[in-house]
C-alpha cells in the first residue's frame, strides 16, 4: 500500500509538552557546527525534491553544510516537537501546528515559506461539486480529522455561513468518495488529485478539486522554521541552507522529473515510491512554490500573515495570536536570493 502525504495541521499542547521530555539533542553532530539537523513533517518523497537536488548537486556543500536529514511520518515527533527539544535545527512544519507551539511558549520562528500555497483542499464528484464555500452547506465530507474538520468549518465562518454539514470519518484514500458515501473528501492537490489522474479520471470533468486557498481559509502549506536563538547563532549556515533550497525549487520547477527519480532511486528508496506518480507531484507542486503576486521564491508575508492567515486563524478559535512580526524573519529569504 502505498503511502499518502499529510500535512499535519493540528498541534496539541499536551503532545508538544509531553513529546519534548522524551528528546534529547543529536550529539553525534555537537562536536561540529557546520552541520544541520533537518526534520521533515512527512516520510522522504518529492515534497521535499529541493532538499534532495540542493544534496545531489552539491549546494549544501558549496555553503560548506552538511545536511542530516530526518523523516516525519507516522509514529514519529512532530517537527516543532523536535525542534523545540534540540534533537533538530531546523523544521519543516505546516503553518498551523508552527502557530500553537509558538501560542503554547515555544521561541521558534517562520523563516521561508516552502509552499506559500496550501495544497490541502476538498475533492468532489460532478454529480454534487463542490467549488465554493457555499457548496459545502448541506453535504457529508469525507475527512481526517479535527484539523480538516476545523479547517471546514473556518472556511464556513469566514464566509458567513452556517456550519451546516457532517463529517463522515475517513482514511487517506479518495475510494470512499468513487464509492458514493459522500459528497466530498479533504485531500491534497498534490496527492489524492494526482490518484484520481493516474486513475485515468480528468480533473474538472469526472472530479473537481478547490483548495481551501481558493475557499478564503488562508494558509501556508509548509514552513521553514528553527529556534529563535539558533537563528541568531547560525544566520549564516540558515541563510546558506535556505539558499541552497531556494536553488534546488528553481532546479524542480525546470525539470520536476529528477527530482521524482531521486526520490525514488535514492532518497526516498525505502518507501516503495511510484515514479509516475512523484513524478505528477513534483509538476503539481511547481505553483504552490510562489504566490502569484509576484514576491521572491519561498518568501514569507507580513501582510499576508496579519490579514488573510491570521483572520483564518482566529475563525479556528486561535485567538490568543503573538504579533506577527514578532514570529518570522524575512530578511533570511531576502539575504539568501540577494547572493543566487
Amino acid at each position: 500500500m502505498k503511502l499518502n502525504r499529510r500535512v499535519l495541521l493540528g498541534a496539541a499542547a499536551a503532545t508538544v509538552a509531553g513529546s519534548i521530555a522524551g528528546l534529547a539533542p543529536r550529539t553525534a553532530f555537537a562536536n561540529d557546527p557546520r552541520r544541520l539537523n533537518v526534520k521533515l513533517n512527512w516520510i522522504k518523497n518529492v515534497q521535499y525534491g529541493a532538499l534532495w537536488i540542493a544534496t545531489k548537486k552539491g549546494y549544501f556543500t558549496e555553503e560548506g553544510l552538511e545536511i542530516a536529514v530526518s523523516a516525519g511520518g507516522p509514529n514519529t515527533p512532530q517537527p516543532v516537537v523536535s525542534v523545540s527539544a534540540g534533537a533538530d535545527d531546523i523544521g519543516y512544519s505546516a503553518w498551523i501546528p508552527f502557530l500553537d507551539a509558538v501560542i503554547q511558549g515555544n521561541d521558534m520562528v517562520a523563516f521561508s515559506a516552502t509552499f506559500p500555497r496550501a495544497p490541502l483542499g476538498i475533492l468532489s464528484m460532478p454529480a454534487r461539486p463542490i467549488l465554493e464555500p457555499k457548496d459545502i452547506v448541506g453535504t457529508r465530507i469525507l475527512a481526517q480529522g479535527a484539523s480538516q474538520r476545523s479547517s471546514i468549518e473556518a472556511t464556513l465562518a469566514l464566509n458567513g455561513l452556517p456550519n451546516d454539514w457532517e463529517m463522515v470519518p475517513a482514511g487517506y484514500s479518495p475510494e470512499p468518495l468513487l464509492a458514493g458515501e459522500a459528497h466530498g473528501f479533504t485531500g491534497f492537490s498534490t496527492n489524492e488529485a494526482v490518484v484520481l489522474e493516474q486513475m485515468g479520471m480528468v480533473r474538472g470533468k469526472d472530479f473537481h478539486f478547490v483548495s481551501f486557498d481558493d475557499l478564503g481559509y488562508r494558509s501556508y502549506g509548509a514552513v521553514l522554521f528553527a529556534k529563535r536563538d539558533f537563528i541568531k547563532s547560525r544566520r549564516a549556515d540558515v541563510v546558506g541552507f535556505t539558499r541552497a533550497v531556494i536553488r534546488g525549487t528553481i532546479d524542480n520547477d525546470k525539470d520536476p522529473a529528477y527530482a521524482a527519480k531521486l526520490s525514488v532511486e535514492e532518497f526516498g528508496v525505502d518507501y516503495g515510491l511510484d515514479i509516475d506518480q512523484q513524478t505528477r507531484q513534483a509538476e503539481a507542486q511547481i505553483p504552490l512554490t510562489v504566490a502569484g503576486d509576484g514576491r521572491k521564491l519561498l518568501a514569507l508575508d507580513l501582510d499576508e500573515i496579519a490579514g488573510p492567515m491570521y483572520a483564518a486563524a482566529r475563525a479556528t478559535g486561535r485567538d490568543k495570536l503573538p504579533e506577527p512580526e514578532s514570529i518570522i524573519d524575512l530578511s533570511i529569504v531576502e539575504e539568501a536570493h540577494a547572493s543566487i
